[in-house]
């Protein structure tokens, strides 16, 4: 169980869906728009969840590979998020993002893409067809399913456990949405103070937390070889 609110987590931490909370909170009627999203977002990831979650095979076979190929898959997961750490302590992704800045400046301006084109109409319809597309499983997602898979609880947990999943993965729009909805006039100021507060500590944060998951991931691994 561990695993799968491990990865719930994980899978929260998706850029797509960061850009798009991101976007939505600058518009009006952030809330609708959010709602809708949400609505979509959800409508698709827990349809592709229960039909994956039940698909997958119980056979031994299955089961033997699973058991060979997970450790070792800790083990690279681990090392690339130290690397990820090492990268960010050192300074050369800021390095880079100054490249990739002065490479845009150099060109002229691009459309944002379509799916923040249609973001921008303001509609809540729009929100729930581009929430249904963008929110396709993920790497992590799929993670979490097999790990839910060999819990072999009964359909209905299952169910309500991809449920629960899904709700855990898309914390970045719920809470804000939430806030919207309870304090509506408090929520823009603490937003703001709170982005403030994330671009002042979010390197030394992304260095603990990258290096804290891939020594976890690398012992889990290390464990699961013995």
């Amino acid at each position: 169980m561990s695993d799968v609110i491990l990865l719930s987590l994980t899978a929260s931490f998706n850029p797509t869906l960061v850009a798009v909370v991101t976007v939505m909170l600058l518009l009006d009627r952030p809330a609708k728009l959010m709602a809708g999203y949400l609505a979509g977002a959800l409508m698709t990831s827990i349809t592709l969840g229960i039909i994956i979650v039940f698909s997958l095979s119980d056979s031994s076979a299955a089961n033997t590979t699973e058991n060979t190929v997970s450790p070792s898959v800790d083990i690279a997961l681990g090392t690339i998020a130290l690397i990820v750490a090492f990268v960010l302590y050192t300074g050369r992704a800021e390095r880079l993002r100054e490249r990739r800045r002065a490479r845009k400046a150099a060109k002229p301006n691009k459309e944002p893409p379509r799916w923040q084109r249609e973001l921008n109409k303001g509609s809540p319809r729009i929100t729930f067809v581009v929430g249904a597309l963008l929110t396709l499983p993920g790497a992590s997602y799929l993670a979490g399913l097999a790990s839910i898979h060999k819990l072999h609880y009964s359909t209905a947990e299952t169910v309500l456990l991809v449920i629960g999943f899904n709700l855990v993965m898309l914390w970045l729009l719920e809470v804000p949405l939430a806030c919207f909805l309870v304090a509506p006039e408090w929520t823009p100021q603490a937003i703001t103070r709170a982005k403030a507060w994330i671009s002042r500590h979010a390197h030394m944060f992304a260095i603990r937390g990258f290096t804290g998951v891939g020594v976890l991931l690398i012992v889990k691994g290390i464990i699961g070889l013995l």
